[in-house]
Order: structure tokens, then C-alpha cells, then sequence
């Protein structure tokens, strides 16, 4: 049996947006899949990370096909190194980025790679026409990958799989792209129409599927995961009591309640003082660097831009406690995002901000890996510190997480495949 899989980020793409489909790659074969890529040739990626470059099997056929993209055209007008996690959303743009915001926003629907739906179509329908799979799979964002799909499955009536990493006209940015109504009415079009003509939709979580229901009842659940071997007891942990978030912190992850109690704790306990330590492996958003310094952390803090993705896991295994950031935004109870899984993956006791109601609420329950502290609960928070150092004073600070080994990346392939085999047959 033969897939065909439709992604923009691959290797050498750094990220989490790679991660997801490298590993079902990576484990497809063991299942009796045999998968093809096709991915972009050349592209502009915002981070690169070579050394996934190994975990790709050698008998997996990856075929590329250039891509034109506009972030090279707007270099042109000085427009260099505004990567964000939306793609386009500049914290504070400048009137020229707000034109280029809107032009992006209602002229580049439903995202900045439409311009590779096209060729795409056209090389994919002659290479399918000599070379048949039995399925074809699209993954988003971006979400202009999944035209790819429906154009595909229109024209030679193929199984397709839409699978959706980040919700579409849901996510976390999306009420903040200066749209106009006929713009907005577009995406929910185009989204409705992706979701209701596959032959199945992939989510993450439970709060997707509920959403995407109504248009289509084939929707399947499956998670990301972790990869490789648990953690051992036996790995030594910092010294110091640390506080540790792997990731982007965009504005809407600014953990204001957190900097305050920390704050406060470290004026207050000069015990405290002398043993904690904030660690950010990632980009932060200058909004979150000024809040920061504003509550005086800034000898307490250590930012490290960024890691290849086997430092990382290093970074969270010794960890005194691993922080957990959710947007704080309208669909903040669907988002689960993917760093969750190497966190329970590590086996250090996990401390959360987010919705207390929401599908991360319920992993981390399920797991007993940790908790979730409403955005605005400052004395939660504090109580919870609180207690976790005491823990750390006593050399009782340990994990109790369980219940972790149907997220490793093999588990959940398994999964795939039962989908994938199902609905070729």
C-alpha cells in the first residue's frame, strides 16, 4: 500500500511543524505503508534544524517542486527578518508591514504558498497518472496545501486525507488579520469545502473534531506524540530550582500572572531568591522580554534563542519543573500544543497556564504529569510554586506521570495506518 503525503515543512525545517509527519514517516514502513513525500524545493524557512535530516529512512522517495514565495518579495522593501508565529503578524508594524498585513491578509487567501497550489496540481496529476497511490494526504497549516488535496480528488477521484496540525479559521491569530468580510467569508468557505470533501479529517484533539463534525463524520483524533525512549530517573537535574519552557512565547503566551507571583516570591523568600531560575529556550516577543524586566527577573532569567531539537530534549529532562504556555485567546481550549508530548516524555512535573477546562487540562490529567493554572489565578499560581519548592528543598520533587505510551510516535502511527488502510480498502 502506497501514500502519498502533501507537506510545506520537512527537512531540514526546524520547528514543530516538521515534527508531525517526519514521524509517521519515520514508523509507516513497520505497518506495511509505504509513504512519498512531496514537499517544496529551496523553500524560506523560517528556522532550520539539519539534523532531522537523519531521521528520514533512506527508501522514502521525497519529491520536490520549487516554490515562489512572497516573504522574497517583500525583502525587496526592507522587510527582513519579520518571521512570526502567524507568518505575518508583526507585533508592532510599521505603516508600510500594515499595508503589507493587508495585502497578505486579503489578496494571499488562504495563505502566502497559494501560488504553489497550481503547479503543484499539474505535476502531481502526471506523476499520479505513472506512479498510483492508494491514498493522498495533505497537512496544514498552511492550508492552502489542502486545494492541493481537493484538486487532486476532484480530477482523479483519489482517497484523500485532510490533516489539520492547527485549526484553520480557529486558530489563535486568526481574528487578528485585518480581513474584510468578503476575505473572511472566503477562508470559512474554502474551510468548509477542504473539510466536507475529504474522505477523512485528522485533528489533534477533541475540541477540533467537535468543530469539524457538523460538516463531516469521518473525523479521526490522533494526537501528536513523543518519540525515542522515556526518561530515566537516573538523569541528573539542575542544581538550581528551574523553571523551564521549551518554544515560542508569542504576545498571547505572555505569562503575566507568572512574572508577577515570581516576582513577588523572590522579594519575599530569600531562599527562593537564591535558588530559582527562569529558562526560555526559544524566540520570545519583545512584549514578553519588557514584561519580564518590568518585574525585575532579568538576573533570574536565561534565554537561549534557539537549540537543535536533540539539545532541547536534554534542556527538558533536567528540569526542576517545565512550563507550559497556551495562548490566551478565544479557541484557547481546543489548543494542545505539540511540545506537550516531549514534556511527558521527560517525566519532570509540568506546570501549565490555559484554560483549566480545556484538552490540555485533560492530558495532563489523564497522565498525572501536572496541572493547569487559569490565566489569571494569581493565588493558585502562587500556592502552586509554593509547594513545588518545598518539594525541591525536600529532594521530593519527582514525577508521577503515567499512562504516556500511547502518545510515542510509533503508537500513533499504528493509528494512522489502521485509518489509512480502512479507507483504502
Amino acid at each position: 500500500m502506497k501514500v502519498l503525503i502533501i507537506t510545506y515543512y520537512w527537512p531540514p525545517s526546524g520547528g514543530s511543524g516538521v515534527q508531525r509527519w517526519l514521524k509517521f514517516v519515520k514508523y509507516l514502513t513497520q505497518f506495511g505503508i509505504e509513504p512519498v513525500v512531496y514537499t517544496v524545493d529551496e523553500p524560506n524557512y523560517a528556522i532550520e534544524d539539519i539534523t532531522l535530516e537523519n531521521e528520514v529512512p533512506k527508501s522514502v522517495k521525497v519529491l520536490k517542486q520549487p516554490i515562489k514565495e512572497p516573504n522574497d518579495i517583500l525583502k525587496l522593501f526592507g522587510n527582513k527578518n519579520k518571521k512570526t508565529s502567524a507568518g505575518f503578524l508583526s507585533e508592532n508594524p510599521s505603516f508600510f508591514g500594515k499595508i503589507m498585513q493587508y495585502v497578505r491578509a486579503n489578496y494571499f487567501i488562504p495563505d502566502a504558498r497559494k501560488f504553489w497550489v497550481k503547479p503543484s496540481v499539474t505535476y502531481l496529476t502526471e506523476y499520479l497518472k505513472n506512479n498510483p497511490v492508494d491514498v493522498i494526504i495533505t497537512t496544514g497549516p498552511p492550508h492552502s496545501l489542502h486545494l492541493i488535496g481537493l484538486q487532486l480528488k476532484n480530477k482523479l477521484g483519489v482517497k484523500w486525507i485532510a490533516d489539520f496540525r492547527d485549526p484553520w479559521t480557529d486558530i489563535d491569530y486568526f481574528q487578528k488579520l485585518p480581513l474584510t468580510k468578503k476575505s473572511e467569508k472566503k477562508h470559512h468557505q474554502l474551510e468548509n469545502e477542504v473539510v466536507s470533501k475529504a474522505d477523512c479529517v485528522l485533528v489533534v484533539g477533541n475540541t477540533m473534531k467537535e468543530n469539524f463534525l457538523k460538516f463531516n463524520k469521518n473525523v479521526q483524533v490522533i494526537t501528536n506524540g513523543y518519540d525515542g525512549d522515556r526518561n530515566s530517573s537516573k538523569n541528573e537535574l539542575d542544581k538550581k530550582f528551574t523553571l523551564v519552557h521549551v518554544g515560542l512565547v508569542n504576545a498571547d503566551r505572555n505569562p503575566k500572572v507568572l512574572f508577577r507571583v515570581l516576582s513577588e516570591l523572590i522579594t519575599e523568600n530569600t531562599s527562593f531568591a537564591k535558588d530559582f531560575k527562569l529558562v526560555f529556550v526559544g524566540k520570545l516577543a519583545n512584549e514578553v522580554i519588557e514584561n519580564l524586566y518590568q518585574n525585575n527577573l532579568k538576573s533570574h532569567t536565561e534565554i537561549i534563542d534557539y537549540l537543535p531539537h536533540k539539545e532541547v530534549i536534554g534542556f527538558q529532562r533536567k528540569a526542576q519543573i517545565l512550563l507550559l504556555l497556551v495562548n490566551d485567546v478565544p479557541s484557547s481550549k481546543g489548543i494542545i500544543t505539540g511540545k506537550i508530548f516531549e514534556y511527558l516524555q521527560s517525566e519532570r512535573p509540568i506546570l501549565a497556564i490555559g484554560p483549566e477546562d480545556g484538552d490540555l487540562s485533560d492530558i495532563l490529567s489523564e497522565t498525572s504529569s501536572g496541572e493547569v493554572i487559569d490565566f489569571n489565578d494569581a493565588y493558585k499560581m502562587k500556592r502552586s510554586i509554593e509547594k513545588l519548592y518545598l518539594d525541591y528543598q525536600q529532594n521530593e520533587l519527582i514525577s508521577e506521570t503515567k499512562n504516556i505510551d500511547k502518545y510515542h510516535r510509533k503508537a500513533l502511527t499504528e493509528e494512522l495506518s489502521i485509518i489509512i488502510k480502512q479507507l483504502a480498502s
